[in-house]
């Protein structure tokens, strides 16, 4: 089917592919998710540790894959997305971080529109400073693109070690909203 020039004007452009930036740490380098990774990306998203205050309930395989596909479009429409965090002296996958839009049903405030950070690291390596060093380099790879964008995220009132992360790289405290019924500290920068 041949489309008229009319139809070809009242066309939206797509949006140009992003590369997804490769950062490297002191210990470790955020870059895209891989394919090769979906095993790992599983196992991650099965432990119970993990999602203690991410919603409470492990990821089947299937889950996994559409969270797995869901940050490469939002690389793709957004420009921003999630990192897979991995450990530059091992190689292996440990958690990943960065940014989301989701458009969440929130009471009272929203984090639309913003850049909200997110981050997992796998329980057994949480506690060596892994999250605060791949925030870091998230935000200064996000306020180097984004100049004067908003950031904020939300974080479980019982995840006190998430709290921590997040004071560290500078974001602040600024009340509280209900995410599927269930309270949130939420924080911007």
């Amino acid at each position: 089917m041949r489309m008229n020039a009319e139809m070809a004007d009242k066309k939206e452009a797509a949006p140009a592919m992003t590369i997804i930036p490769t950062l490297m740490t002191e210990r470790l380098i955020l870059r895209s998710h891989r394919l090769e990774d979906f095993e790992e990306y599983t196992a991650f998203w099965s432990q119970e540790d993990l999602v203690r205050y991410i919603g409470g309930e492990t990821s089947t395989r299937e889950q996994a894959w559409s969270r797995m596909l869901r940050y490469a479009g939002m690389w793709h429409h957004l420009g921003f997305g999630f990192f897979a965090v991995e450990e530059r002296h091992s190689g292996r996958f440990i958690g990943e971080v960065g940014f989301l839009d989701l458009h969440r049903d929130m009471y009272p405030t929203t984090t639309e529109g913003t850049l909200e950070a997110g981050w997992g690291i796998t329980p057994a390596l949480q506690g060596k400073g892994y999250a605060t060093e791949a925030v870091s380099a998230a935000i200064a790879w996000a306020e180097e693109t984004f100049p004067g964008r908003r950031m904020t995220c939300i974080i479980d009132p019982e995840n006190a070690p998430s709290q921590r992360v997040a004071e560290k790289v500078g974001f602040r405290r600024i009340g509280e909203v209900f995410y599927k019924d269930k309270p949130n500290v939420m924080f911007e920068r």
